[in-house]
């Protein structure tokens, strides 16, 4: 016979479940930035009952992706720019980090092709956008797995995530210089140059926010 206590557990565990895919909905773009997050259709969707996705709702606000306003249905939250700069202060922090603990650990995992993808870019290839956003991921997860640390690139990961939700609409377009500085970071990775590939992620950041900046104050 079923306890109370078991009975939570279950609501509990259900209520983690609908947690997770709700947070990969969002920070995957499933859930752009401004989605009314319906009880009912996401019960649906994630095959569970309302209840955990009333918890599940209730931890993403206590996170900051969802908002709630006058208890009105809540919305996936559109991250600020001042939001977007703090992330990317972050990742400042925890990508130089790894680019100088990767150049350090002589190893390249798949930096080879994934620069050589980059020329091609450089050199007339158009890929679209996901392959761009693609190439970007796979060049940075790759960064920080070199690093050998694990919570270092979750943590990567995760402010990556992040930085998703935001309105690309509104991001400058960084196609080129953003090839260039990444196989800049690679050839200091693969030439075992620490201190030149923590210098070569740290400029790739900065460049990406200043321009973001830039791109704003022309409003």
């Amino acid at each position: 016979m079923e306890t109370a206590m078991d009975a939570h557990a279950v609501t509990s565990t259900r209520g983690q479940v609908a947690y997770q895919r709700l947070r990969e909905l969002i920070l995957d773009g499933s859930f752009p930035a401004g989605t009314p997050l319906q009880e009912t259709m996401l019960a649906a969707r994630i095959g569970v009952s309302r209840t955990p996705i009333r918890e599940a709702l209730a931890q993403l606000i206590s996170e900051g992706l969802v908002s709630r306003v006058s208890g009105l249905t809540p919305v996936v939250r559109r991250l600020s720019v001042e939001d977007f700069v703090e992330i990317l202060h972050l990742r400042r922090l925890l990508e130089v980090e790894a680019a100088g603990r990767a150049a350090g650990s002589g190893q390249s995992g798949d930096l080879r092709a994934i620069r050589e993808r980059l020329v091609s870019f450089l050199a007339g290839e158009q890929p679209t956008t996901e392959d761009h956003i693609a190439i970007d991921d796979r060049l940075h997860t790759t960064i920080a797995e070199l690093s050998g640390s694990k919570l270092l690139t979750q943590f990567v990961q995760d402010l990556r995530l992040r930085t998703k939700v935001f309105d690309k609409g509104r991001l400058p377009g960084r196609f080129v210089p953003g090839c260039q500085e990444h196989i800049a970071i690679i050839d200091a990775v693969l030439a075992a140059d620490a201190p030149a590939a923590e210098a070569a992620m740290r400029r790739h950041i900065d460049n990406v926010r200043e321009s973001i900046m830039g791109y704003l104050h022309r409003f």
